[in-house]
């Protein structure tokens, strides 16, 4: 007998099944035409698939208890990350800022349809 205690097997072929359902409904989300209903749906139905996929697929529930709780600390770290630089990477004027020319041709088609006075 090995030292690992033995797991059942999940039913890959359901497990399939459920990640190209999920696949088709973040497929048709945004055909509905509401953004938050969307953005909603996309993140929602992205932490589902990355779940069933830890879960079954890199067998994430069966390892040491550390390995979940290194997971964990990366995403929390990888947030933390995010949030330090993101008002910095954003932000589209400054004083010491290079717009580069994909901002300067994003904002000019809006620009053009607010007129001259921005409403």
């Amino acid at each position: 007998m090995s030292e690992h205690a033995e797991h059942a097997h999940p039913n890959y072929v359901k497990v399939w099944a459920i990640l190209v359902g999920l696949l088709i409904l973040s497929i048709l989300g945004p055909m509905i035409g509401i953004q938050w209903v969307t953005l909603l749906a996309a993140f929602g139905i992205a932490i589902v698939k990355a779940y069933l996929v830890a879960k079954n697929f890199m067998h994430v529930n069966v390892e040491p208890r550390f390995i979940s709780y290194l997971l964990l600390t990366m995403l929390a770290l990888m947030a933390l990350f995010y949030a330090g630089v993101s008002p910095d990477v954003m932000k589209h004027e400054g004083s010491r800022w290079a717009k580069p020319d994909w901002v300067a041709a994003a904002a000019a088609p809006v620009a053009e349809t607010l007129g001259e006075h921005g409403h």
